[in-house]
């Protein structure tokens, strides 16, 4: 019998990570529903989009994987230019580097014997592997395990924004763990600051949100220079996200991006309005959720085949993508209720209609296969490789 560690080994190296090419190209309105699909077209453009505005910012871009769990996806970041990936866990980190993705920031602490050690063999594999620090006993343990295995590890600092979720306290208390990894860890490299302000993601009110995140990120810049004046290089400071993109040239503070919801966009982004718009539309909506109208039990009702095991949602509910006069609801784990109100297009039993997830990330994680389609066509199918991936 495997012991723990290696039946967690085992799923990775038994996850299929490449396209699954179909003999025969299928209609979309084909598959089976409910289907986690992305419209290349749309999908393409956002990626094009996010990484030449980054560009023209002289910002680098670290995409966030566990929005998208695809290795896959990873690649086409990479390939349009992205420096590397981000992943909240190990698991999701060792799928990656089972895909050949190289540079990966981990942006969770990673705090016990067994998952260091599933670093160790990570940082055996590749030296652009990164992770995030926020205690002195946490480093120690890291450096010596390091240590002992020949290695050094990059590491970043992690900063509590303030938020109380993770990280050090800014300021004195991060320039003395600064101090330490410099002075003590000689089998840690510090490279870098992470700072994500995650309460200031979801703003609504482009103003509101840019007035918010500029104050909060202030104590980050003197914190920066702090380490500075104590003659600590830190060449990266990464974080920020899809809801902050076009607001860090101006405040200044980081080197890299962690967008991630970008590639695919969902309800609760949209609805935290742009620069110049009510919504935000800097990115379109590439992901949807494939629905089948299935009972029409009133007249003013039609229930389709997805509830609470089709979409996940913090909290707003999904909507329909081009069909105005409907609104859903939740009809249990598999049914959503639609009440229409003169629905702009008839619907009738049997259509299939795609739905615009409320939150992208979670709902990514409910399913094993995105079906990508161009102009309605689906040719392959894409594993969510690090789909349930949370250790």
């Amino acid at each position: 019998m495997p012991s723990f560690n290696q039946f967690l080994k085992n799923t990775i190296e038994q996850t299929p990570l490449d396209p699954i090419v179909l003999d025969k190209p299928i209609e979309i309105g084909e598959l089976p529903t409910p289907a986690l699909t992305i419209d290349l077209e749309i999908f393409e453009r956002n990626l094009e989009n996010m990484q030449s505005y980054l560009d023209s910012c002289n910002l680098g871009l670290r995409s966030h994987g566990k929005m998208h769990k695809c290795p896959i996806i990873a690649k086409k970041q990479i390939e349009h230019g992205a420096l590397g990936i981000c992943t909240a866990t190990v698991s999701e980190a060792e799928m990656m580097v089972r895909a050949g993705i190289e540079d990966i920031l981990i942006t969770s602490p990673i705090a016990t014997t067994d998952k260091i050690a599933r670093v160790i063999e990570m940082g055996l594999v590749t030296d652009k592997l990164h992770l995030v620090v926020d205690d002195v006993g946490n480093a120690t343990a890291l450096n010596i395990a390091a240590r002992d295995a020949g290695i050094i590890l990059s590491v970043y600092i992690d900063l509590d924004p303030p938020m109380g979720r993770t990280g050090v306290e800014q300021g004195a208390p991060a320039l003395a763990l600064g101090q330490h990894l410099t002075d003590e860890c000689n089998n840690l490299s510090l490279d870098g600051l992470q700072i994500y302000i995650g309460s200031c993601m979801h703003i609504h009110g482009f103003e509101k949100r840019r007035d918010r995140y500029a104050r909060m990120m202030a104590l980050t810049a003197s914190t920066r220079e702090m380490f500075l004046q104590a003659g600590i290089d830190v060449p990266v400071v990464s974080g920020g996200g899809t809801g902050s993109y076009n607001m860090e040239s101006d405040i200044g503070v980081l080197t890299e991006v962690q967008a991630g919801s970008y590639v695919f966009m969902d309800v609760e982004y949209r609805e935290i309005g742009g620069e110049k718009t009510e919504l935000f539309s800097d990115f379109e909506p590439s992901l949807h959720v494939l629905v089948t109208a299935i009972s029409k039990p009133q007249k003013k009702l039609i229930t389709v085949d997805a509830g609470y095991k089709s979409f996940a949602s913090d909290t707003v509910k999904p909507q329909f993508k081009d069909i105005e006069g409907v609104d859903f609801n939740w009809g249990g784990d598999e049914h959503g209720i639609i009440l229409l109100n003169n629905p702009s297009v008839e619907i009738r039993l049997g259509d299939k209609l795609p739905i615009v997830t409320p939150h992208c990330d979670p709902t990514v994680n409910l399913y094993d296969y995105y079906f990508p389609h161009r102009d309605g066509v689906v040719s392959e199918i894409w594993p969510i490789a690090a789909r349930g991936k949370s250790q």
